[in-house]
């Protein structure tokens, strides 16, 4: 395959990462304010619902599954036309990639559950679950970025303190929103 188009092809895929990552982190944004507006007081609660609702519907489907597929499309295209697929840090990456599609998945049995007003998860829960895209994004770069396994376990011990201090902040945060609310 022509290098250029292969170039061509990278640059869309990074573009559609961005836009992937973006989508995500957004629609679980999107999923905790929904789930605190039903706390709210009517009329307010209907009116904030329904907002969320149509906003969800227009980031899922027209930015985050095209996204999605896109990356997905592009990325094959990439490894066949480099064929770095038995590379062992590629197929490090494909293990975290699958991993971010069944992140999307799960995002999309939320976004089915909010959208048939079924409240399943608290705020909380759901403000944890939305480190989990950015745990996936370091992760991803850093396979990407480094391409050995020394850089790696350098790589995955910071995703690991990263990770617990997202967690920290995050308690930190309830407690202090707790706190206020109170």
């Amino acid at each position: 395959m022509e290098i250029q188009t292969l170039q061509i092809i990278k640059a869309l895929h990074i573009i559609f990462v961005v836009t992937w990552f973006s989508g995500l982190f957004y629609i679980v944004r999107l999923f905790i304010y929904h789930t605190e507006a039903e706390k709210k007081e009517q009329p307010a609660k209907d009116i904030l619902q329904t907002q969320y609702k149509t906003m969800e519907t227009r980031l899922w489907y027209i930015i985050t599954w095209p996204s999605m597929i896109f990356v997905l499309v592009s990325g094959t295209w990439l490894l066949l036309g480099y064929d770095l697929f038995y590379e062992p840090y590629m197929q490090l990456k494909i293990a975290f990639v699958v991993t971010l599609v069944l992140y999307h998945f799960y995002c999309h049995r939320i976004y089915n559950q909010l959208q048939n007003d079924e409240i399943k998860s608290s705020s909380f829960i759901l403000r944890l679950f939305n480190e989990i895209a950015t745990l996936l994004l370091f992760a991803i770069v850093f396979i990407i970025v480094l391409k050995n396994s020394f850089g790696f376990l350098w790589g995955l011990g910071g995703l690991l303190v990263f990770g617990l201090l997202l967690f920290v902040a995050a308690k930190l945060y309830k407690s202090s929103r707790t706190k206020n609310e109170n």
